[in-house]
């Protein structure tokens, strides 16, 4: 029992060790992992390579495909580079079973203390405690793996009869190899880390209770299991990012089907590479962890050799096999980025939420054109129909806020960078602005038909200068949703710090107007409260809008 507890919570250590190394260095990273997808995707050759070093910097090629289906996700990438990059991240996860066979060939806990050391030291020092969490999640990693071969060796299965009869149960034939190719799909699916069954691969094999047969048929299902966790991410994610989580799982099982047809000659030329015999009696440990990691490398490298040149092809079958929902073609009302759940990789998944505050702003500076429209309008039927559309547009900035403010509020409860926890903040105050500016774009409609129900005519003078105003908000609104679509490096808040003060002044000058206006009775009073009402409604947007920008620039106009 005691043996089996030391397994399972090696298993867990070690599970933890490569999310905490994974979460650190995503966070060292951070914008550079994000612009070196972006950059080095030009062809698909690149990609394969971006693929590959992004998945050996993060040491986990699950993150580094649910990174890309985020981008997919967020158009920050097309399909076809998806497929590059995923192509390059499952070469890149050789690094993970190359680090494990080492952990199995010499004594790897001598490491262990001084990294701990140095982890907590920095992390206590503040200064670069990114690095301390990478050199902690390292340290628990390798402590792992030696407590796997510690308790490989106590458990002796090589001298346990009936873990060798039971195993020796299993003939050496494709019965066999598919048998033990499922159950590593499963147990890779279930535990949804590749890493932590190949560790325990390496064990079976090193102590004898599994022929390197099964236990290369078992890496060859993890290399179909870990396929699950990208799917499972894209489920509520739009058509291309499901897309391009499909293509993981078809690159994947073609190698699987051309290396079980060579099943038996490619596991010898493997062995024979790192100078074991398959089918000696007795077997080194060492041979056989690294056996398993050639494998796993050749595995990955020549399926990539063969299909980075049918790329073409692959995009075509799984848009063949994924076909858009009616909604995701039509239905502009849904969100676009951002589709219920969470992307595994937070700092990416701010990618998302910016996108989709960008559709917010313009959302919001169309409710603006209808308001236009409706002043303009005469006819009572089209009027209505006008008033219902603004209506349902606050009703959708109501859900956006609350959807987009919910997905943010899980992205937080995740460990970020302060770099991303400054931009969340910021997004959620984009976000509450927004919001407001479709409540006064209905506001305006209700004063609007209130005008309309009264008979309230607006004088020419009155009419130009509700343009006039009308004509600086959708400038101050233009300008706001050219910031939300960039970066906040290329902007400065000067001019929307003029149309502000532009709205202000022409606010003031109206309201001084109205007041002569009244007093000289060249209106009703009724006409000028609708009057002075709808200019108040412009003038809030104008500080809404401004509001959006600079918290999108983490900058504050001076009074």
């Amino acid at each position: 029992m005691l043996i089996a507890l030391k397994l399972l919570g090696s298993i867990a250590l070690l599970i933890y060790g490569m999310k905490v190394m994974s979460e650190a260095l995503q966070k060292m990273a951070g914008p550079q992992l994000r612009h070196m997808l972006g950059a080095m995707t030009t062809n698909r050759f690149t990609g394969v390579v971006t693929g590959a070093l992004v998945t050996v910097a993060v040491q986990s090629s699950a993150a580094t495909t649910v990174m890309t289906v985020s981008f997919v996700n967020a158009a920050l990438l097309t399909l076809a580079q998806a497929i590059s990059i995923i192509m390059g991240a499952n070469i890149g996860t050789t690094m993970s079973a190359w680090i494990m066979s080492a952990g199995f060939s010499f004594n790897v806990m001598s490491l262990v203390w001084p990294a701990f050391l140095v982890g907590i030291i920095l992390i206590q020092a503040g200064k670069h405690r990114y690095v301390g969490d990478f050199l902690f999640g390292l340290s628990f990693l390798l402590f792992a793996l030696g407590m796997l071969k510690e308790t490989g060796i106590e458990m002796d299965l090589a001298n346990k009869p009936a873990v060798v009869d039971f195993f020796a149960s299993f003939k050496t034939n494709y019965g066999t190899i598919l048998l033990f190719l499922l159950i590593g799909s499963i147990l890779t699916a279930a535990v949804q880390s590749s890493a932590a069954l190949m560790a325990i691969t390496m064990v079976l094999c090193s102590t004898g209770a599994i022929t390197i047969y099964q236990g290369i048929a078992l890496v060859m299902g993890e290399n179909i299991g870990t396929t699950v966790t990208a799917n499972l991410a894209a489920l509520s994610a739009n058509v291309q990012a499901r897309r391009t989580a499909l293509s993981h799982m078809v690159f994947n099982l073609f190698g699987v089907f051309w290396v079980l047809i060579l099943f038996f000659p490619f596991v010898r030329m493997v062995c024979g590479v790192v100078g074991l015999d398959p089918d000696a009696a007795e077997q080194s440990p060492t041979q056989l962890s690294f056996a398993l990691a050639t494998f796993h490398t050749f595995f990955n490298v020549i399926n990539t050799a063969i299909l980075i040149w049918f790329i073409p092809q692959i995009e075509k079958l799984v848009c063949w096999l994924i076909k858009p929902k009616q909604t995701e073609q039509e239905d502009e009302f849904h969100l676009t980025y951002i589709k219920g759940g969470i992307m595994k990789t937070p700092e990416i998944s701010v990618l998302q939420a910016q996108k989709e505050i960008a559709i917010f702003g313009d959302r919001m500076q169309r409710v603006l054109g209808m308001v236009k429209d409706l002043s303009q309008e005469t006819d009572e039927k089209a009027f209505q129909e006008i008033f219902d559309r603004i209506k349902k547009y606050e009703e959708i900035s109501d859900r956006m806020e609350n959807e987009i403010g919910r997905y943010l509020g899980q992205v937080g409860d995740a460990h970020l960078s302060d770099d991303t926890k400054g931009k969340i903040r910021g997004m959620l105050r984009e976000i509450g602005e927004l919001e407001s500016i479709g409540d006064s774009g209905f506001n305006m409609a209700r004063i609007l038909q209130r005008k309309r129900d009264t008979k309230v005519t607006f004088s020419k003078t009155q009419e130009q200068s509700i343009i006039q105003m009308a004509g600086l908000v959708d400038g101050a609104m233009t300008r706001m949703n050219v910031l939300l679509k960039g970066q906040k490096e290329d902007y400065t808040l000067d001019e929307s710090a003029r149309y502000e003060m532009q709205i202000n002044n022409l606010r003031n000058s109206l309201k001084q107007q109205n007041i002569i206006d009244l007093d000289n009775h060249v209106y009703s009073y009724d006409n000028g409260t609708v009057f002075m009402d709808l200019v108040n409604e412009f003038e809030k947007v104008g500080d809404y809008a401004l509001n959006v920008s600079e918290a999108h620039l983490g900058e504050k106009l001076e009074a």
